[in-house]
């Protein structure tokens, strides 16, 4: 077996695993993943009332990315810093396997764990709201990079804390800072000057923008722009996790 089937085979191996995992856990993670921003749709409803489709298509859309940080960033960071301190990392890290597959294995269970948030809450927004958002086919690479760009910081968090308590407060902080302190739930302009200058920094305000577009207008220029900011932050993000784990036990 020549070195590029073989990273294809243990990639696929470590695919499989993740799958078996989240399989398992599949009901914890609907549960997760719907109940918080299903709620938060039914107050928010409660609390603005009438309000223009434009209003509750940015919503519903906020919180499809509220659910992707919930499980993304906030549960998966803390579940890695718990698996990093818990040594069970080190059992990966003895086996014959390339670091990068360990790496694309971890980003893959982030994204298996988010999707499924990502699709209830799409699905159950629309009709709590009563608003018919755009579908077109080139969503699905779309919404995968968004929750790919999402789940890098979360892997990143993990593997930087330097305790599980640590991570706890930090995930907690910043899912809170994220969705309603930066262009999530409301526009970039409703913001003070100095967060609209943190925001620039932060890739979910392009996802954002790139999830806002596509659902409520359709691919445009624009969104050229935005996924090549997301393409650069995803390509950051996994740069700095390759050169913080540390590969090998001696």
């Amino acid at each position: 077996m020549n070195a590029f089937s073989q990273f294809f085979v243990e990639l696929l191996i470590l695919f499989r695993i993740q799958i078996a995992i989240v399989r398992h856990q599949l009901l914890w993670i609907i549960a997760m993943s719907s109940i918080f921003p299903i709620v938060t749709l039914v107050f928010l409803e409660f609390l603005l009332g009438e309000s223009s489709s434009e209003q509750l298509a940015r919503l519903i859309i906020g919180n499809m990315i509220f659910s992707i940080l919930l499980m993304g960033m906030n549960i998966l960071g803390q579940d890695i810093s718990y698996q990093k301190f818990g040594g069970y990392f080190t059992y990966y890290s003895s086996l014959p396997i390339r670091k990068v597959n360990f790496i694309l294995s971890l980003l893959f269970y982030g994204i298996l764990t988010s999707l499924p948030s990502f699709v209830i809450v799409f699905t159950f927004g629309q009709q709590i709201y009563g608003v018919n958002l755009h579908f077109e086919w080139l969503l699905l690479p779309v919404a995968l990079l968004a929750i790919f760009s999402v789940v890098g910081i979360g892997v990143l968090m993990g593997f930087l804390s330097p305790n599980p308590q640590f991570t706890n407060i930090v995930a907690q902080f910043l899912l809170m800072f994220v969705t309603f302190l930066t262009p999530v739930m409301i526009e970039l302009k409703d913001l003070p000057i100095v967060l609209q200058w943190i925001s620039y920094v932060l890739p979910t305000t392009y996802v954002a923008n790139v999830l806002h577009g596509m659902l409520t207008v359709g691919w445009t220029n624009s969104t050229y722009i935005d996924v090549l900011i997301l393409l650069i932050f995803s390509c950051f993000s996994y740069l700095l996790i390759s050169k913080k784990i540390h590969w090998r036990v001696q």
